[in-house]
């Protein structure tokens, strides 16, 4: 393991890594009666321990949907959601969450948002602070741990927000896109990031995009959602070799995979179209 890997596995060490993900027939409908919405219908999956999912799918599809049930913080309707096992009733430390915009507490130090969730487990002040100054030197940020965050770039405080997720040694990391609101070279410059985090620390990933080239460079498996209501309707098991580099996205099989992720996708947002052209 290099020192990457030795710095997180010291900051958080895991006995057992954990991260299994079950979702079975798993449907979310809003309101009740004539006004009830189905916002996700019979979504089915199973994403093994330390695996890195895209979910992609047409705007209001559900995604961020599946992706709040997961983190405990939507109830589902109806179906099965396990993690290791377990029925998932509300927020836990095993799961971590980015969102697309930082959503760093602005009065903390950059140390101290990271060390906020180690803290809310009971450890020491010293103890949360040493895993948060080892997770800021692997994104990256040692030099800014006692800035504000409002003094940070845009990537910057992402890469703030994807530590303070790893802090509490999460089994699985949730992402709703992330780095949609990035420019194209930060945004890549991210993208590469999160893979030597997940290489070395090796959660179970699951990334919410509407950005067929991102979800092809990070995932493992790629599973495209229906329009509204969501559901799977076609998985795409991603087999380029790892470690990626950009270049990769010039070759002839990253773009056959980019072909088999757009075509049910521009289908399913001509469907989108034509329901909201009352068509």
């Amino acid at each position: 393991m290099n020192d990457l890997g030795n710095a997180l596995t010291t900051a958080n060490a895991r006995p057992d890594h954990g991260g299994r993900i079950e979702l079975t027939d798993l449907s979310i409908v809003f309101g009740a009666g004539d006004t009830a919405f189905r916002a996700v219908d019979r979504f089915s999956t199973t994403i093994s321990s330390g695996e890195f999912i895209c979910i992609l799918g047409p705007s209001g599809c559900g995604k961020s949907t599946v992706m709040n049930a997961i983190a405990g913080f939507e109830t589902v309707s109806s179906g099965f959601l396990r993690v290791d096992g377990k029925a998932i009733n509300g927020p836990g430390p095993d799961r971590g969450m980015v969102f697309q915009q930082p959503t760093l507490f602005p009065w903390k130090s950059v140390r101290d948002n990271v060390a906020h969730g180690p803290r809310m487990q009971g450890k020491p002040v010293v103890q949360a602070r040493e895993i948060a100054d080892k997770l800021l030197a692997v994104v990256g940020l040692s030099d800014f741990a006692d800035r504000r965050p409002m003094t940070l770039s845009g990537g910057m405080q992402q890469r703030v927000g994807i530590a303070r997720a790893l802090a509490p040694a999460p089994s699985v990391l949730l992402m709703d896109e992330p780095f949609g609101a990035l420019d194209a070279q930060t945004r890549l410059m991210m993208q590469e990031n999160l893979l030597r985090i997940w290489q070395d620390q090796t959660p179970t990933v699951v990334f919410v995009t509407h950005d067929i080239d991102e979800a092809v460079f990070l995932a493992d498996r790629v599973l495209i959602m229906s329009a509204s209501p969501g559901r799977v309707i076609d998985e795409v098991v991603v087999n380029l070799p790892r470690p990626r580099d950009p270049e990769m996205s010039l070759s002839a099989e990253f773009l056959a995979l980019k072909k088999r992720c757009f075509e049910p996708i521009r289908a399913e947002s001509q469907r989108v179209f034509a329901r909201q052209m009352g068509g």
